[in-house]
């Protein structure tokens, strides 16, 4: 069930990356990414009206909104209990609750500070990436997203000292053999990768998403994943309010203006489904997270497959080959972690 669940959120991202690009098309790029951050927020709002008045709607279930993590619900329930009923020590006195109190609301406010530095990482990967879809096609933009577990391999061996074996390397040369026969075979699209921004900006969002990947797992060793899911997104709502007025509003007249577009919607409908089966299938006992997140990126083929039928784009033959390598690579990748 948890690997069916791994391909229908490989699928849904494969669409989500569709309905950005088909919102982007000959569209304000700022307006769209704050519409999205607003649906995302309104779709975890039960969860973010949880979280603020601790009503316990989730409590015991892999969708519970307590911050931290426990290994057992009793403590989770005391602890979740303490927060929500005090955080003050003239609370803690009239309602029998230890002075710590103090230190369990310090707790709850360094789990909001590491959420919104990741909502930080993913907004500026977003913003990049948008950028660049807007100007690029799908079918070259999905392949070098698809490199992204090859950067977060490279970054877990740099900064939590994993070792790489024989497998993961040639994951890591496939991978790196792909990009560079893309970069040959996108002159044919007067796309230089060196002199190209928006290629630039893809390359930028990528490492940002491995960075913002390998800052997961520093984060979710003690924070709930719908934590850190619901409240994530409401802050990149407010970052993203706050981006739009200092920046796309005062010169809006001077720009491309933007268009409703009924895709707008469906992007945030496709990630936040997309991310809800991720978690559903990593709350299974027997699931492997080297085997989900690498499904995961087997969306590559749903958006190439969008890229070539909706936006007609073209010289398929030789993105057909660089696909192939990056997949071959993932698999190679695969084969490392088991």
């Amino acid at each position: 069930m948890w690997l069916a669940l791994a391909f229908v959120s490989a699928a849904l991202l494969g669409f989500y990356d569709t309905s950005k690009k088909a919102s982007l098309k000959d569209n304000a790029v700022l307006p769209v990414l704050l519409l999205n951050t607003i649906f995302s927020t309104l779709i975890f709002s039960p969860f973010l009206i949880d979280s603020i008045g601790g009503y316990g709607w989730f409590s015991g279930t892999f969708l519970d909104t307590a911050a931290l993590r426990f290994s057992g619900g009793t403590q989770a329930a005391e602890t979740q209990e303490i927060t929500q009923n005090a955080c003050s020590p003239l609370a803690a006195r009239t309602s029998g609750i230890p002075l710590n109190i103090c230190e369990l609301c310090a707790t709850d406010l360094r789990a909001h500070l590491l959420v919104v530095l990741k909502a930080v990482i993913v907004l500026s990967s977003w913003i990049c990436g948008y950028f660049g879809l807007k100007h690029l096609p799908l079918t070259i933009v999905g392949p070098i997203n698809a490199t992204r577990p090859v950067l977060v391999l490279v970054g877990a061996m740099l900064f939590f000292g994993e070792r790489l074996n024989i497998y993961q390397w040639t994951g890591v040369l496939l991978a790196i053999l792909s990009i560079f026969l893309m970069s040959r075979s996108s002159r044919k699209e007067d796309i230089d990768f060196r002199s190209n921004r928006w290629i630039w900006c893809v390359a930028a969002a990528t490492l940002l998403g491995a960075v913002s990947g390998l800052y997961d797992k520093y984060i979710m060793k003690s924070l709930s994943p719908m934590f850190v899911q619901s409240w994530f997104n409401f802050y990149q709502m407010v970052i993203m309010t706050l981006v739009c007025g200092l920046i796309w509003w005062p010169s809006r007249h001077r720009s491309t203006p933007f268009r409703w577009k009924w895709s707008i919607p469906l992007i945030s409908i496709f990630i936040c489904l997309a991310d809800f089966a991720y978690f559903t299938s990593l709350s299974d006992p027997d699931s492997m997270i080297s085997v989900v997140s690498l499904v995961r990126r087997s969306s590559v083929i749903i958006s190439f497959a969008c890229g070539v039928i909706i936006f007609k784009e073209r010289n398929l033959k030789a993105k057909v080959v660089d696909l192939a390598l990056i997949l071959l690579g993932m698999a190679f990748i695969w084969f490392g972690t088991r």
